[in-house]
């Protein structure tokens, strides 16, 4: 796998979309997804110019910042159980999955500095899929005031397993109308300037509806475990 090419083409996609779009390809950060791929390969992710790396478990996470240090930007993409957060908290600089006060309170309790959280918002409704209710999304970062050292940079989703592109669409729309209505707050502790939405599958319709994060895996890094 070359990763390098990998990369290119993805950019060249950005590009193309943002173009036909109106927006600046600049405003598009990806993130390698490295969770089922090992140390090398997350390495071979910043030679070929990607600066953000996500990862999804606390000992994946330790075992790769060990190697790589901070010259990545690092992410934690997933569900984060409260008990882990002081595995990780001193080695990320998002986190992607903040979706409930215990968890609030416990990375505030642990964090030095004010932490750059995405909330999680289930936006498609899915049983399967964690994060805040839509419903329940203004009333819960009005709560997260409350702790200091939560900052809400934006809002992340996952959209639908599916092939219809309007089922994914109308899930990332709800996202941004979601993002400007957390705007119209006006919290200093929450100017959501950011989303993070899109995948190896779905990223072009991401962007296409403001996305600023989109989360590559598989087309981006491979999959060195068989994992899905």
């Amino acid at each position: 796998m070359n990763i390098q090419d990998n990369y290119k083409a993805i950019q060249h996609t950005i590009q193309t979309t943002c173009q036909r779009v109106g927006r600046i390809p600049d405003q598009i950060n990806v993130i390698a997804i490295t969770k089922y791929v090992s140390v090398q390969r997350a390495k071979a992710a910043l030679e070929a110019g990607v600066r953000h790396l996500g990862e999804n478990r606390d000992d994946g996470l330790n075992e790769k910042v060990k190697e790589l240090g901070n010259d990545p930007i690092w992410h934690f993409i997933g569900s984060l159980q409260t008990r882990k957060v002081k595995n990780i908290i001193d080695k990320v600089d998002f986190i992607h999955s903040l979706d409930r006060l215990s968890l609030a309170k416990e990375i505030d309790k642990r964090s030095s500095k004010p932490m750059k959280c995405f909330v999680q918002v289930n936006a498609s409704g899915e049983e399967s899929k964690h994060g805040c209710s839509p419903e329940e999304l203004v009333d819960f970062i009005q709560q997260l005031t409350h702790y200091q050292h939560i900052q809400v940079v934006g809002l992340m989703t996952m959209a639908p397993n599916t092939e219809d592109k309007k089922v994914i669409r109308n899930c990332f729309k709800k996202l941004r109308q979601l993002q400007h209505d957390v705007q119209a707050l006006q919290l200093p502790s929450a100017p959501c300037h950011e989303l993070s939405m899109g995948m190896s599958n779905d990223y072009e319709i991401a962007i296409e509806e403001g996305a600023t994060y989109i989360r590559i895996g598989t087309s981006l890094v491979g999959n060195e475990t068989g994992g899905v």
